[in-house]
């Protein structure tokens, strides 16, 4: 076969057009790598490696432009190629190009991500942890990077959240709010002794507006089904539930 003419496309490709009217477009990685700007005739033996080549470029390129748009992890950016049905040759070929480039680094990525969540998130340690162990970095490191999100900002953050969910609570009191906040701090990932450290200082006693406003809300909807004596169990029965303690 001869290569008829050749054409520079964009994304850095060429369209080759052989003289047996078969279009090839090929990178240009492929075309320095055969010399095909001077070399006019392919044998069948040489296309193969042609294509095989054009699509290792292809697989690398598209990786290269997926860690561009957004940092990734090494099974993150593995989880994209086999999507596109790529060969786990292919696959590992770039996966260890970009990572001899520098374009992956699961230490860096880690590192990265912690520091965006930090930043960016109310999220502690536990769950961060966690969903670095979800995208596949290895434990070792995620351990070891986590130790600069220091313990005074998790108390910070702690603090600041226990006292917005404080003024933001409508309708429970007592030691059920307290569980509600030690469970939700517990759900964003903060250790236990550090939660503790911070609710134990807050002040959970009844809030007699709250009480009042549940007490009126839940006679106006108890009282369609109870009356008299039953009905102040009930509504005392609910309030108990939220925490809440009705004295007559």
């Amino acid at each position: 076969m001869k290569i008829e003419r050749y054409k520079k496309g964009s994304g850095g490709k060429y369209r080759i057009l052989l003289d047996n009217g078969e279009v090839l477009i090929l990178y240009e990685d492929v075309i320095l790598k055969f010399n095909l700007l001077l070399k006019k005739d392919i044998s069948d033996k040489d296309l193969i490696e042609i294509n095989k080549y054009n699509q290792e470029c292809e697989v690398y390129y598209v990786a290269l432009d997926s860690v561009n748009r957004r940092f990734k992890s090494v099974y993150e950016l593995e989880e994209v190629l086999r999507r596109k049905q790529y060969s786990k040759e292919f696959i590992a070929l770039a996966v260890e190009k970009l990572l001899k480039q520098g374009y992956l680094d699961d230490r860096l990525f880690s590192k990265s991500y912690i520091n965006s969540q930090i930043l960016t998130t109310n999220k502690g340690p536990l769950k961060i942890k966690r969903e670095l162990l979800d995208k596949k970095v290895p434990l070792e490191i995620i351990d070891e990077e986590l130790l600069n999100y220091s313990e005074d900002e998790q108390l910070a953050k702690i603090e600041k959240l226990t006292t917005k969910m404080l003024k933001t609570n409508r309708n429970r009191g007592g030691i059920v709010l307290k569980q509600k906040i030690i469970n939700d701090l517990k759900n964003l990932g903060y250790e236990n002794d550090l939660i503790t450290k911070i609710v134990s200082q807050q002040n959970f006693s009844n809030n007699d507006d709250i009480r009042k406003k549940e007490y009126e809300k839940l006679r106006k909807r108890l009282s369609r089904k109870y009356s008299g004596v039953e009905l102040e169990r009930k509504i005392k029965e609910k309030l108990y539930q939220k925490g809440l303690y009705y004295e007559e």
